[in-house]
């Protein structure tokens, strides 16, 4: 039986060539699923793991003391907090626990919301696809796809911030570059945050 398994991992930037590790992965054909470490939780087989989702702690978003120097709305991710800012003003931003990249796909810079989506469709990169022959050329938006349920594009890149069906990797460096949250996190963060808001990410 062919074991084609569309990758639920966040989407890499398409000028790296460095190989992905095994990520979270999905193949509705023979209703398989892999966990962000790899381990087999859907599927023939999958008696040797938990058929429930791992265990996990959720972090509280909660209203924190904040620079100041910031402009109300922008976005600050700190990667290696895995945290994510929303400015509130007044020396205030609302922190979301996040999922940040593995190893060799961390990045930094400054950009700006580009697009807003709900429940968004995922096309894998060109690049990502010639390292990945097996993923997709597009998948659905629903509560498989790996985007989750909103998605906010950053710039001209192929990063986004978005949801996630795993959210037990919240708060680990397992994507491939773009900034995952629990759905319920990534809804709130989606209904406060507007195209072209301000997206500066520190390493």
């Amino acid at each position: 039986m062919s074991r084609t398994m569309l990758v639920a991992a966040a989407v890499a930037m398409g000028t790296m060539v460095l190989p992905m590790q095994a990520g979270a992965e999905y193949n509705p054909a023979v209703q398989v699923r892999y966990d962000a470490l790899g381990n087999l939780v859907e599927g023939p087989g999958a008696h040797a793991y938990s058929s429930s989702a791992p265990s996990y702690t959720p972090i509280p978003r909660e209203v924190v003391s904040f620079d100041a120097s910031y402009g109300k709305g922008t976005i600050v991710v700190k990667t290696s907090e895995r945290r994510l800012y929303l400015v509130l003003g007044d020396g205030k931003a609302l922190k979301y626990g996040i999922g940040v990249g593995r190893p060799g796909f961390a990045w930094a810079g400054a950009h700006s919301v580009t697009r807003k989506a709900e429940w968004p469709g995922w096309t894998p990169p060109p690049e990502m696809r010639r390292r990945q022959p097996h993923l997709p050329a597009y998948m659905s938006g629903g509560p498989e796809n790996p985007l989750g349920a909103r998605a906010m594009y950053i710039g001209s890149t192929y990063y986004r911030i978005h949801g996630s069906n795993e959210p037990w990797t919240i708060g680990q460096a397992v994507s491939s570059g773009c900034f995952r949250m629990t759905n319920d996190d990534v809804t709130d963060l989606y209904e406060r945050v507007k195209v072209g808001a301000r997206v500066v990410v520190i390493n």
